[in-house]
């Protein structure tokens, strides 16, 4: 690692919680705090203009949903690490921010010697996650133990659609919703039903009787 400071920015949707973590952050020698912003959008057009090591991100933002944000930001700056500081516990989003580029995943609950930890794990290029993070991924969740998961009203409807084969943008029409979002419910489903492709997803689903 070079013995620069280690430049991070904060994204979160509550100004509190970025005040909150520069103040932390603040006095650790090798890091420096240079910039903190409540969207998407704001992050996006700084890193396009100015290099990060590092990126705190939040999942629940206004405009951009986190977990596509991670993706987005890794497209165009690959060496940006980013870990995510959140207060969502579902698996399928802590294993889907992983697959989108995460470098780890703590709960805000975490404490600043577990965000320490993940730092130099992850400018020494690996994965880490905080205890809490890492008890929710290890132990086999409730529906995973019935062996069906746990979908939400509009994840049916979805899944529904999907199965008739309709495409995002005809579901997007259809239900008033963006293509983007009919894209991320279908990642969600194929995540929560650990299926590799919307083939095996209806396959599943329909084995499973929820079609």
């Amino acid at each position: 690692m070079q013995t620069d400071r280690l430049t991070i920015a904060i994204v979160d949707d509550h100004p509190i919680v970025i005040e909150g973590l520069k103040m932390l952050l603040q006095n650790e020698e090798n890091l420096e705090v240079v910039a903190g912003f409540s969207d998407g959008e704001g992050i996006l057009a700084y890193t396009r203009l100015n290099k990060v090591d590092l990126i705190l991100l939040d999942i629940t933002l206004p405009d951009i949903n986190g977990m596509d944000l991670c993706r987005m930001i890794k497209k165009e700056s690959t060496a940006t690490m980013i870990l995510i500081l959140s207060n969502h516990t579902e698996r399928s989003i802590i294993m889907q921010t992983i697959q989108n580029g995460a470098s780890g995943y703590l709960l805000k609950n975490s404490s600043i010697d577990e965000l320490r930890n993940c730092i130099t794990e992850a400018v020494k290029g690996n994965i880490c996650f905080s205890k809490e993070v890492t008890d929710i991924i290890s132990r086999p969740t409730k529906n995973q133990l019935q062996g069906r998961p746990q979908l939400t009203r509009r994840e049916k409807q979805i899944l529904s659609l999907i199965a008739e084969g309709k495409t995002s943008q005809s579901i997007a029409t259809e239900l008033f919703l963006s293509p983007l979002t009919i894209d991320t419910h279908r990642k969600n489903l194929i995540q929560k039903f650990e299926v590799k492709n919307v083939a095996e997803l209806i396959r599943v689903a329909h084995q499973q009787h929820m079609l």
